[in-house]
Protein backbone atom coordinates (compact mmCIF):
# COMPACT_ATOMS: atom_id res chain seq x y z
CA UNK A 1 0.00 0.00 0.00
CA UNK A 2 1.24 3.45 -0.44
CA UNK A 3 0.85 6.76 1.54
CA UNK A 4 -1.98 8.90 2.26
CA UNK A 5 -2.11 12.77 1.58
CA UNK A 6 -1.68 14.82 4.07
CA UNK A 7 -3.51 17.69 2.14
CA UNK A 8 -1.03 20.11 3.19
CA UNK A 9 0.44 21.78 -0.22
CA UNK A 10 4.45 21.62 0.35
CA UNK A 11 6.76 24.24 -0.70
CA UNK A 12 8.89 23.49 -3.90
CA UNK A 13 12.06 24.71 -4.59
CA UNK A 14 12.40 27.12 -8.25
CA UNK A 15 13.38 24.58 -10.69
CA UNK A 16 12.79 21.64 -8.97
CA UNK A 17 11.55 18.40 -10.87
CA UNK A 18 8.63 16.43 -10.11
CA UNK A 19 9.72 13.76 -7.86
CA UNK A 20 6.24 11.63 -7.57
CA UNK A 21 3.11 11.26 -9.40
CA UNK A 22 0.63 9.34 -7.22
CA UNK A 23 -2.72 7.58 -8.73
CA UNK A 24 -5.42 7.08 -5.65
CA UNK A 25 -7.28 4.06 -7.68
CA UNK A 26 -10.14 1.52 -6.38
CA UNK A 27 -10.94 -2.17 -7.72
CA UNK A 28 -13.78 -1.73 -10.44
CA UNK A 29 -13.16 1.59 -10.96
CA UNK A 30 -13.32 2.51 -14.89
CA UNK A 31 -12.44 6.04 -14.60
CA UNK A 32 -9.40 5.00 -12.45
CA UNK A 33 -8.64 2.64 -15.25
CA UNK A 34 -8.42 5.24 -18.03
CA UNK A 35 -6.16 7.58 -15.50
CA UNK A 36 -3.84 4.77 -15.30
CA UNK A 37 -3.17 3.98 -18.71
CA UNK A 38 -2.89 7.76 -19.30
CA UNK A 39 -0.77 8.20 -16.66
CA UNK A 40 1.31 5.20 -17.95
CA UNK A 41 1.34 6.97 -21.64
CA UNK A 42 2.65 10.57 -20.20
CA UNK A 43 5.20 8.95 -18.22
CA UNK A 44 6.97 7.43 -21.40
CA UNK A 45 6.67 10.77 -23.03
CA UNK A 46 8.04 12.32 -19.62
CA UNK A 47 9.61 10.41 -17.25
CA UNK A 48 8.57 10.66 -13.92
CA UNK A 49 7.82 8.46 -11.20
CA UNK A 50 4.12 6.99 -11.02
CA UNK A 51 2.88 4.65 -8.17
CA UNK A 52 -1.09 3.84 -7.53
CA UNK A 53 -2.23 3.26 -4.01
CA UNK A 54 -5.81 0.69 -4.02
CA UNK A 55 -7.66 2.54 -1.62
CA UNK A 56 -10.08 -0.66 -0.84
CA UNK A 57 -9.86 -2.02 2.31
CA UNK A 58 -8.21 1.09 4.73
CA UNK A 59 -11.22 2.77 6.15
CA UNK A 60 -9.19 5.63 6.22
CA UNK A 61 -8.34 6.19 2.74
CA UNK A 62 -11.75 4.93 1.48
CA UNK A 63 -12.89 7.90 3.70
CA UNK A 64 -10.36 10.25 2.10
CA UNK A 65 -10.74 9.26 -1.58
CA UNK A 66 -13.50 7.13 -2.26
CA UNK A 67 -16.65 9.83 -3.66
CA UNK A 68 -13.23 12.05 -6.36
CA UNK A 69 -11.88 8.74 -7.18
CA UNK A 70 -9.32 8.98 -8.99
CA UNK A 71 -7.60 11.00 -7.32
CA UNK A 72 -3.77 12.06 -8.87
CA UNK A 73 -1.14 13.85 -7.12
CA UNK A 74 1.80 15.67 -7.69
CA UNK A 75 4.44 15.71 -5.12
CA UNK A 76 1.63 15.34 -2.72
CA UNK A 77 -0.75 18.16 -3.51
CA UNK A 78 -3.95 17.06 -5.43
CA UNK A 79 -4.02 17.90 -8.87
CA UNK A 80 -6.80 15.95 -10.26
CA UNK A 81 -10.33 14.28 -9.86
CA UNK A 82 -12.35 12.40 -11.97
CA UNK A 83 -9.85 12.34 -14.80
CA UNK A 84 -6.71 13.31 -15.81
CA UNK A 85 -6.59 16.44 -18.45
CA UNK A 86 -3.32 15.21 -20.50
CA UNK A 87 -2.78 18.54 -21.31
CA UNK A 88 -3.22 20.35 -17.87
CA UNK A 89 -0.87 17.21 -16.53
CA UNK A 90 1.77 18.72 -19.29
CA UNK A 91 1.63 22.15 -18.70
CA UNK A 92 1.94 21.46 -14.59
CA UNK A 93 5.11 19.37 -15.46
CA UNK A 94 6.39 21.86 -17.80
CA UNK A 95 6.02 24.95 -14.96
CA UNK A 96 7.82 22.83 -12.45
CA UNK A 97 10.58 21.56 -13.98
CA UNK A 98 11.45 24.87 -15.99
CA UNK A 99 14.63 26.57 -14.92
CA UNK A 100 14.29 30.21 -13.51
Amino acid sequence: MGWPCSGLQRPRRPGASIRSVVLYAAEGCGLCERARSQLEALREELGFELAEVDIGGSPELEARYREWLPVVEIDGERAFVYYVDEAAFRRRLTAQTRPL
